[in-house]
């Protein structure tokens, strides 16, 4: 494997730019039906930090290393006093397993601290540790976090720019949505979801009006939550214009699409658009075969 610091080199223009950025706190309006977004992490049962871990991890004998590194992914953040030590094993250089397992254990404790050292791991050559690398910075979070994800969409591997797209989604990286748009444009699929979830006007419409070129299946996530964000971030008019669109395609993708949107429309939600959404299921429905 390559040396941590050789690695670094790769990401740390990127990393030591996005350090000196600072994270506006933004008010979010809750959407009227939350659309379905992957948590950043499923709840599990933690459990408590055996003694001697820390030991563990500075023996030097691999087996016990790898213990140590299951033990504090269990424990989560109740294993946070053991982030530094476990940043500390990457950049000292861990082979492809043990730094897959520690990679995902400064997932679970999500220590920010930690992320110059994950990311560094993008620039692994296996890829199955860059993946492992995209998922703990969703975690770790920051903004050199988002920067070295922003940079991982153009792997050479799909699971790895999966994992990025999906990782800035959860960072809710508003910044990104122009390389998440090209991303999508390559067929990276996760990148819809964040497009629809943080796009602006015009980067909606820019979206929207890929619908067409591209299939509706690869777009659908994006379509959804743009319908259901607060009037504040995505007008009606908007609104109006996805389901306008999806109406025209007259598949029976599109009519599926429609019908789970009319399903869940909240009872106080727009009239002119609970309008259009009937007409436009109803308008599909031949397209279904019903």
């Amino acid at each position: 494997m390559r040396r941590p610091w050789t690695l670094a080199c790769a990401v740390v223009g990127i990393v030591a730019a996005a350090q000196g950025i600072t994270a506006g706190a933004r008010a979010a309006e809750p959407p009227a039906a939350p659309p379905k977004i992957a948590p950043s992490s499923a709840a599990a049962p933690r459990k408590p930090l055996p003694p001697g871990t820390a030991e563990k991890l500075k023996s030097g004998e691999p087996e016990r290393i790898a213990a140590a590194l299951e033990d504090a992914r269990l424990a989560g953040k109740g294993a946070s006093s053991l982030a530094a030590e476990i940043a500390g094993l990457l950049d000292r250089g861990l082979n492809g397993a043990l730094a897959e397992s520690a990679l995902n254990a400064l997932a679970e404790i999500e220590s920010p601290a930690s992320t110059p050292s994950v990311a560094a791991y993008l620039q692994h050559r296996d890829a199955k540790v860059r993946t492992a690398a995209a998922k703990a910075l969703a975690r770790t979070k920051g903004p050199a976090a988002v920067a070295a994800l922003r940079h991982a969409l153009s792997d050479s591997e799909a699971p790895v720019r999966s994992a990025a797209a999906t990782g800035l989604g959860v960072l809710r990286a508003r910044e990104a949505v122009g390389d998440l748009a090209l991303a999508l444009d390559h067929r990276v699929v996760e990148a819809a979801a964040p497009i629809g979830q943080l796009c602006n006007a015009d980067e909606c419409a820019d979206f929207l009006a890929r619908l067409g070129r591209l299939p509706l299946d690869l777009m659908e996530s994006g379509l959804e939550p743009m319908l259901f964000r607060p009037a504040a971030e995505v007008n009606e008019d908007t609104k109006a214009n996805v389901i306008g669109r999806v109406r025209e395609l007259k598949t029976n993708e599109a009519h599926k699409f429609l019908l789970g949107i009319q399903k869940r429309w909240p009872a106080t939600g727009s009239p002119r658009l609970k309008t259009l959404i009937d007409q436009a299921v109803k308008a599909t429905t031949r397209a279904s075969g019903s």
